[in-house]
């Protein structure tokens, strides 16, 4: 049985009656893998509650579905909160794959691309010293609605990715694999989130799908996304204006 964790900020999390990508992704893995194939874990279970400013609700979409709520992600939190975390997430909830969105936080009110892609070293090596064996799938950052009008931080964004391919190709081995997702070539900020940042329905499956293709591809986990989506290219291998955190 393999294991997964999502880790991610306010795009995986989700807010009060969202289903999230986390949902989509369950469908899938269960659809491909079977019930007994796989299991999701990770020390949270809640959705972001916009009214309090907290994560204490756990008011899904699809309240009535056996979905496992298990998640390691957090409304406002990137690399650089979450790679402190993870060794003692992986500690307490054993996994074999780490599905991971971050950055879009950090670039937007914390670190700079580069020290972004140091913590993404820093949460590598914490995952492998409790898990050496641990796989990660890791998503690009998309950029939000607010690179649009902020020229400097959409240059964040492009050049944290960049350094990001770079990491993948650096830490990526034999025994603990990294992949490297392809953003979803359809993804539209416009159509498939509902304010230009987080994902909608249509979102979630094309980030469901941008994890799901590239472990298809590259691991024979599963298979392609079968999702309502128009699914994503699959996975690139290792070579070579907001007032609040809303990532």
């Amino acid at each position: 049985m393999l294991r997964f964790m999502f880790v991610g900020d306010s795009m995986t999390i989700g807010s009060a009656g969202e289903h999230t990508w986390r949902y989509r992704m369950w469908h899938h893995l269960r659809d491909t893998l079977g019930d007994e194939g796989f299991a999701v874990v990770g020390p949270r279970t809640a959705l972001h509650d916009k009214a309090t400013g907290e994560p204490l609700s756990h008011d899904y979409a699809d309240a009535a579905a056996d979905f496992p709520r298990h998640h390691l992600a957090g409304w406002g939190e990137g690399w650089q909160h979450l790679a402190p975390q993870i060794a003692g997430a992986l500690t307490r909830d054993p996994a074999d794959v780490l599905l991971v969105s971050l950055g879009l936080i950090d670039l937007g009110f914390y670190t700079n691309a580069e020290q972004t892609a140091h913590n993404v070293h820093a949460f590598v090596e914490r995952a492998r010293a409790a898990n050496p064996r641990i796989r990660l799938v890791l998503l690009p950052v998309i950029p939000n609605i607010r690179a649009e009008s902020d020229a400097p931080f959409a240059a964040e964004v492009a050049r944290f990715n960049e350094l990001l391919a770079k990491a993948v190709a650096n830490l990526d081995t034999g025994t603990s694999p990294l992949l490297l997702a392809s953003r979803p070539p359809s993804y539209d900020i416009h159509l498939d989130t509902y304010d230009g940042t987080h994902p909608n329905a249509s979102g979630e499956h094309k980030l469901a799908g941008a994890f799901a293709d590239a472990m298809a591809q590259a691991w024979g986990i599963g298979g392609p996304y079968a999702g309502v989506a128009a699914r994503p290219e699959a996975v690139t291998r290792p070579e070579a204006a907001v007032t609040r955190p809303t990532g």
